[in-house]
Parts: C-alpha cells; structure tokens; sequence
C-alpha cells in the first residue's frame, strides 16, 4: 500500500541526511516493466532540505503487492557547467541538477557548494560561534554562472567553487589525499561574509571556508585561487600535524597554507592566474601600498617578515615568523639570485652567502606533504621541521639523494640547521 511505500522511501532519505526539514513524499503507482515481468509499483519522491539547506531528494520503487524494495535512486543529476570568475578566466564546474534548475554543487567533489553569506556575520564569543551567516546555496537556470564582474553575486561563488574543486584535486591527484579530511566528505564556501570584510578564513567547527568583499582600497573580493588553497590547507594542517597556532610551530603552520596555496596555484595551470611564488597578488589593491601580501622570494619584501631564523622569530606574529619556511621553499623549488618566472622577477638571497639550486615547486609540494603528514606534530619547531624534510625527502628520493641534499642546502640558506 502507498503507506508503506511511502514511509520505506522517507527511512531510505533520513538515513542517508539526518536532520531533514520539510520533507515531503509523493508515491505514484505505476506499472514497472523494467525489471522483470510487468508489475504493479509505487514509485515514491521524497524530497527535504539538509542541514545545510540544501535539497535532497530520492526516489524508491517498491512492489506494489509485497512491499519489497525494486530499485532506488537520488533524484538530483550531475551536470557540467562554467563559470567566468573574477581572478581565472572561465573555469569548468560540476554542479548538481535537481529538477530544473542547476545548484552550485559538486557531487564528484564530495558535494562540495558554495552559498551566499547575504553580507551577514557570525555571531561569535570567545571563539565558540552562537549563530552563523548563512550559505544560501547558489541557483542558476542555464549552468552558465557569473559574468566575470563583481555586480553579479555569482562571479565569486564562481570562484569560491573554482578555488574548492582546485585544492581538491590537488591533494587527491598529487597526494592521494582524498578531501580536506582525507575522508571523501566536501567543504563548503560562503561568499559575501560581512561588508567590505577585508578577510577570508577556514573554520574547522563547520568545516567551512568564508570569504569576505575587500575594501575595494586595500582589497578586493578574497577568493584569489591561491587564497583559497592557502585557507583550505589549513584544514589539511589541522586534521594532520596539528600545528599550534603560536610560536615557531604558528609561522610553520601559516607557512604551510601559503606553501601549499603556492602549489594549488601552479597545479591549476591556469593561463589568467599563472604559477607564482607571491601570495594573494590577485586580491591586492593599490591602497595595500605593495603588489602582494606576501613574498617567498625574499619574505622580508614586506617589511615586516623574517627572511632568516633567529632565535627570537617564534615571538613574532606567525604571518611573519612563516617567512622562514617560505623563504625555505622558494629557495628548493626555484634557487637563489635574480630570475624572472611566468613574468614576476624574483630575486632571492641567502643568509649564509651560499649558493642554492633549486629541484621544482612539484618535489617541493611532495617533501612538505610528506613532511607534515608523517613527521611534523603539534610542537615542530623550525629545527624539527628540518629533520621532518628531510626525512620526507630520503623517503622519496633516496638517502643522500639530490633532492635531500638540497633540502640540507636550502635549511642552511634561511639559517635552520
């Protein structure tokens, strides 16, 4: 009977998303004929919101005369779609349809989505936030998102979602990792936080990234590819090593988004956000007084980080005491002296006068991965993150290898070691 079919399809739903809202059920009886001989069914629709607001819904085919369950199915389809984003061009995304209309999210990406803060704030007291800004998940009716400009609302979902599904192949196709997690399950963005928030965050209690507008002085929107890579990894760092957000273990951890956000960015490949060792130079505007926030090349560009270790540098606010490590990397991936790459002249010194040849950002990525999710913890100083590296660069590449000899060359070159 219709009862029946109806509350089996509604226990397959709930199960699948605990905490629906506004769920609704429409058995229908049909006459199955693909499955066998022809038969009497109920095919029943449920469909709900999740606890994110977003709509689910599923369908269940069940024998009409016995009850038994025939076939179910999710009733919201994949399909291929662009966007024109702000920062990167017009870039492919993988959205859900869910009847006629397209939602900005990504099933193959563990049903990662971007929604629209609506420029609200959460509300927040000493750490533990009380009441959130939404995520009102974005819609379109063409699949076709954003116009490229900052007037349509969609344009920096677009690259929001761009930045989400970036990272995510990053850490699963060169890591293995598989999400931020490491467990299948996608994060979602909220675009639009605040009014003219000059900031963008990730926040393991909703395993969330937030993204505010910029000034439009000293910033614009911040969903830069190599912002959201940077934030993201975070995550990474957090499910991982751990590392304290204070002292030399914080500049470690601020130092491993931005290395990472690095890599995302050249992983991308992408011609309208080239490879680059400057971090959110994308975001800046003319009233931030410098072409990035931050420089890998030489840190101390910005006047205000370490470009060597020093006993002191732990006590420095961990955005600066990361130089160490970001001048680090720039110096095994790229070398030391003047070059020009993808068109940004850099010009890295040493802080031992030594002269440094680099091995590629691509086996840098692997040291610092391996580096982090085998040998770091929640205490690594600078003089452990040495031996991390370096015991991460023997184990893919060979005890006394030219790659670990150049991570011992590099630590030695920022005064580590």
């Amino acid at each position: 009977p219709a009862p029946r079919a109806a509350a089996l399809a509604s226990a397959e739903l709930r199960a699948a998303h605990p905490g629906l809202t506004g769920l609704t059920v429409r058995p229908q009886l049909v006459v199955d004929a693909l499955h066998g001989a022809p038969k009497l069914a109920w095919r029943t629709q449920t469909a709900a919101r999740d606890t994110h607001g977003n709509p689910v819904a599923r369908v269940v085919l069940t024998d009409a005369r016995t009850g038994a369950t025939i076939d179910a199915w999710d009733s919201i389809e994949t399909a291929a779609g662009d966007g024109q984003s702000l920062y990167s061009g017009t870039v492919p995304l993988e959205t859900t349809l869910s009847g006629s209309t397209y939602q900005l999210k990504d099933p193959t990406r563990g049903n990662t989505y971007t929604g629209d803060a609506q420029n609200k704030t959460d509300l927040c007291f000493f750490g533990i936030c009380f009441v959130r800004a939404p995520a009102v998940l974005f819609t379109d009716a063409d699949n076709h998102w954003g116009t490229g400009a900052n007037g349509d609302r969609a344009t920096a979902a677009v690259d929001a979602q761009y930045g989400t599904n970036t990272t995510w192949d990053y850490y699963k196709n060169v890591h293995g990792r598989n999400g931020i997690a490491g467990d299948g399950k996608g994060s979602y963005n909220r675009v639009h936080y605040g009014s003219n928030y000059n900031n963008a965050f990730w926040d393991d209690s909703c395993f969330c990234m937030t993204y505010g507008d910029g000034d439009g002085t000293t910033f614009g929107p911040l969903v830069a590819l190599d912002v959201a890579g940077h934030e993201m990894s975070h995550g990474v760092t957090s499910k991982t090593a751990a590392l304290t957000y204070s002292g030399e273990s914080g500049g470690l951890n601020e130092a491993t988004s931005d290395i990472m956000g690095t890599m995302v960015e050249w992983y991308a490949g992408n011609s309208a956000d080239q490879g680059d060792y400057l971090i959110g130079e994308k975001i800046v505007k003319p009233g931030f007084g410098k072409p990035a926030l931050r420089f890998m090349d030489k840190p101390s560009t910005d006047t205000k980080s370490a470009d060597c270790w020093y006993s002191g540098v732990g006590n420095l606010d961990v955005h600066y005491s990361s130089g160490v490590a970001n001048h680090f990397a720039y110096l095994l991936s790229e070398g030391s002296g003047a070059k020009v790459i993808n068109g940004v002249s850099y010009n890295s010194p040493t802080c031992n006068g030594s002269t440094v040849s680099g091995i590629g950002h691509e086996k840098v990525g692997k040291i610092w991965y391996r580096a982090l999710t085998v040998y770091m913890t929640s205490s690594t100083n600078y003089a452990a993150a040495r031996t991390a590296t370096l015991n991460a660069a023997k184990d893919l590449y060979g005890s006394g290898s030219a790659e670990q000899n150049a991570v011992a060359a590099a630590w030695s070159a920022v005064a580590v070691g």
